[in-house]
């Protein structure tokens, strides 16, 4: 037979359920608002590959700016952005029309938590980090071994010296950026998938801007464009 709880231990059991209560309370909020900084304000990313060297190397800690998504804010020339990697990295004259050289972005079906995981806590999504060269309207041409904006010759002060941009890395050395477009591409030229072979970038494409790098301590601060 069960013991009957007096008036004492059941007010004792309600605290504990209380208290109990508020901690959920409080931890749900907190990675609410947490996943919401992630994916409308702030968020922190690693890098993973070399297109960006010397200016960022592999393994540095960033943080990425991510307001300009927010309010569809297109980036500037020189800005490095992340975004999200089209579903055709490498373009041939078979499939591409270079009258709109847009990168090919084909949207899987997916339910409500898939796209939950996929876009706000970005499992199995990849990503490029790359830098702004072309904005919507701009002629770029890349030939003898340098990048042209509107027949004036970019000043890239951010590469190496001696390295050359090859114009036979893809289909698009010679385009006009679509409206809401940007065309990007990375620093070290020569390790670098980018524009030049999937085409520019839509700006809902387009995931954050670099701000901050973090990780390695002794190069802590803000990344310059």
């Amino acid at each position: 037979m069960m013991k009957k709880l007096d008036n004492n231990q059941i007010s004792k059991m309600k605290k504990i359920f209380k208290e109990i209560g508020g901690w959920i309370i409080c931890i749900v909020i907190a990675i609410i608002l947490a996943l919401l900084i992630k994916y409308f304000v702030l968020t922190p990313t690693v890098v993973k590959q070399e297109s960006m060297f010397p200016t960022l190397e592999e393994n540095q800690r960033l943080i990425l700016n991510r307001l300009g998504r927010t309010f569809k804010k297109m980036p500037k020339r020189g800005d490095i952005i992340t975004f999200e990697a089209p579903t055709e990295t490498y373009r041939s004259k078979e499939d591409t029309d270079i009258s709109n050289p847009v990168a090919i972005y084909e949207e899987k079906d997916r339910n409500i938590f898939e796209n939950f995981s996929y876009h706000v806590l970005e499992i199995g999504k990849t990503s490029y980090i790359k830098r702004v060269i072309g904005l919507p309207g701009d002629h770029v041409q890349i030939k003898n071994g340098k990048v042209y904006i509107n027949e004036k010759e970019l000043e890239e002060d951010y590469l190496q010296p001696g390295i050359v941009t090859d114009d036979s890395e893809g289909m698009f050395s010679d385009i006009i950026v679509p409206e809401n477009t940007v065309f990007a591409l990375g620093d070290n030229r020569n390790s670098s998938v980018d524009c030049r072979a999937f085409g520019c970038i839509p700006l809902e494409k387009i995931e954050g801007k670099v701000w901050i790098r973090f990780w390695p301590l002794n190069e802590f601060g803000k990344v310059e464009d």
